[in-house]
C-alpha cells in the first residue's frame, strides 16, 4: 500500500477509531488487538487492523493544508514506542511548514558521496562542456583536490569547514584553480539539494565562505604581454627565426587574428572561405562557446596560400608532423624559449592587441571586445546587442594587420 493515502483508502481505515475517551494505547492492548478498525493512541496516531489481520501504524497530519494519512510500518516491526517518536518527528515538520512525506522520501534514499554526487553532475552536464578537454579537466580538477578530502563523505554532511578545509592551501597559492573548484563544489551540492540528498532547508557551505578565507595580495596577475609598440619588431623576428616553416606561419596567424592558441592549432580548411576572407570558429571550440566569424586580413590569406603550398593533404591548416595530426599545443612556447623570450607569454598576445585598439585607434569599444570573442557580461545589454559588428571588425583586424607588419622603423600612428 502506498504511503500516503486518504482516510477512505480501507473500509478498516474508514471506521472511528475505537479508543475510550482519554485512553491509549499500551505494548499489550496492541498485541490484543484482533478486530478490524482504527484504534486511536493520541495526536493523530492509529494502529490499523485490517480485516485479513494485518495491523500497521497510521499517523494522521495536516500538510501544508491538506489532511493526509502517512504509513510508519507494520505493527509486526515498529513498537509502539517507536511509532509515537518518529509520529512526534514527522508532527513538528509538517507543523514549520515542511513536507514530512518528502523528509521520509530522503531517509530512505541511500544518500551518495560527494564522488559519486560530483560524478553524476559530470555526466549530466556532459552536453555542456566548450570540448573534451574542458569536460576531463572539470572532473580531474575534482580528483585532485577535492576527493581526497571530500570523496568519501555524504554530501548530506558536507559543511564550511569541510569546503574550508579544501579551499584554504590553495587559496593563495592557486587562485584561478581555487575559485574554479569553489564554483564546482557549490554546484554539487546544489545538484544534492535539488535531488533531495540534502534538506532544502539547509544553506549551501560554500555560500560566504569567502570571507573566512584569507584575501589575495595585489591585484589578479595578467599574462605577460609585449608592448603594442614592439610587435612588428616581433613579427620580423618570427619570419627570421630558425624555426619549422608552419609554426613560423600559424605564429604570425595567431598575432594577426588575435586569437587563441588551441582555436589557431586546430583551425581547419573547412573552417575557411577565402572568397569571402572569413574563419568561421565552431562554438565548441571557443571559449564563450558560441560560433565566432575571424575577418581575414590580406596578409592572413597569404599566409593561408603559403600554408596550404605546404600542407600535405590534412584536416588542418597548420598541420603537425603527420597531415591528420595538427600543430602541438606547445609549438608556440617552445619558439618563445627558442627566441630567448621568457618575458611574454602567447596568449599575451591578445592583450598587446588591446591596448593598440584601445590607445592607438578610436574602434568602438564593443567594436574591439567582439574582436576578441568577448562575451558582454551585463544581461540586460547582452539581450539586445544582437550583432557580431563583423564589417567593422574588418576594418579593426585590416589596420592590426598592416601596423603589426609594417616595419618597425615605417611605424605610424593610425587611426580608424
Amino acid at each position: 500500500m502506498n504511503e500516503t493515502q486518504h482516510t477512505t483508502a480501507s473500509s478498516a481505515a474508514s471506521r472511528p477509531a475505537q479508543r475510550p475517551a482519554g485512553a491509549r494505547l499500551t505494548a499489550v492492548k496492541v498485541k490484543a488487538l484482533k478486530v478490524p478498525g482504527r484504534y486511536g493512541d493520541g495526536h493523530g496516531l492509529y494502529l490499523v487492523v485490517e480485516p485479513s489481520g494485518a495491523r500497521r501504524w497510521v499517523l494522521r497530519v495536516v500538510v501544508r493544508g491538506k489532511r493526509c494519512d502517512l504509513g510508519l510500518g507494520s505493527a509486526s516491526v515498529v513498537s509502539l514506542a517507536d511509532a509515537r517518536e518518529e509520529a512526534g518527528t514527522l508532527r513538528k515538520i509538517a507543523r514549520r511548514g515542511g513536507d514530512p512525506f518528502a523528509e521520509r522520501r530522503r531517509e530512505r534514499q541511500t544518500v551518495p558521496t560527494f564522488k559519486d554526487a560530483a560524478t553524476q553532475v559530470h555526466a549530466t552536464h556532459a552536453s555542456t562542456f566548450r570540448n573534451r578537454k574542458h569536460r576531463a579537466q572539470w572532473l580531474q580538477s575534482l580528483t585532485n583536490d577535492v576527493f581526497p578530502v571530500l570523496g568519501d563523505r555524504p554530501v548530506d554532511g558536507i559543511v564550511s569547514a569541510d569546503v574550508l578545509k579544501v579551499l584554504t592551501p590553495i587559496w593563495t597559492t592557486k587562485p584561478e584553480t581555487a575559485r574554479r573548484l569553489k564554483q564546482r563544489i557549490k554546484l554539487v551540492l546544489e545538484w544534492a539539494t535539488a535531488a533531495g540528498h540534502r534538506p532544502a532547508d539547509l544553506a549551501n557551505p560554500v555560500d560566504g565562505i569567502v570571507r573566512a578565507l584569507p584575501r589575495h595580495k595585489g591585484e589578479k596577475a595578467h599574462h605577460p604581454a609585449l608592448p603594442y609598440a614592439q610587435v612588428p619588431a616581433f613579427v620580423e623576428t618570427i619570419r627570421e627565426a630558425n624555426a619549422n616553416e608552419v609554426t613560423k606561419l600559424a605564429f604570425e596567424f595567431l598575432i594577426l587574428t588575435a586569437a587563441r592558441t588551441s582555436e589557431v592549432i586546430g583551425a581547419r580548411w573547412d573552417e575557411l572561405d577565402r572568397d569571402a576572407k572569413t574563419w568561421t570558429i565552431p562554438k565548441d571550440r571557443i571559449k564563450a562557446g558560441r560560433e565566432h566569424r575571424v575577418p581575414l586580413s590580406p596578409r592572413c590569406l597569404t599566409l593561408l596560400d603559403r600554408a596550404e603550398a605546404l600542407a600535405d593533404g590534412g584536416p588542418f591548416v597548420f598541420s603537425g608532423h603527420r597531415p591528420e595530426k595538427p600543430l602541438s599545443s606547445m609549438v608556440f612556447l617552445m619558439l618563445l624559449r627558442r627566441l630567448e623570450r621568457d618575458d611574454i607569454v602567447v596568449h599575451g598576445f591578445r592583450s598587446s592587441f588591446r591596448d593598440w585598439a584601445a590607445e592607438r585607434t578610436h574602434f568602438p569599444r564593443a567594436v574591439c571586445e567582439a574582436a576578441l570573442a568577448h562575451v558582454i557580461k551585463d544581461r540586460t545589454e547582452a539581450a539586445y546587442f544582437r550583432s557580431d559588428l563583423f564589417e567593422q571588425r574588418r576594418s579593426l583586424m585590416d589596420t592590426w594587420a598592416r601596423y603589426a607588419t609594417t616595419t618597425p622603423a615605417k611605424v605610424l600612428p593610425l587611426q580608424a
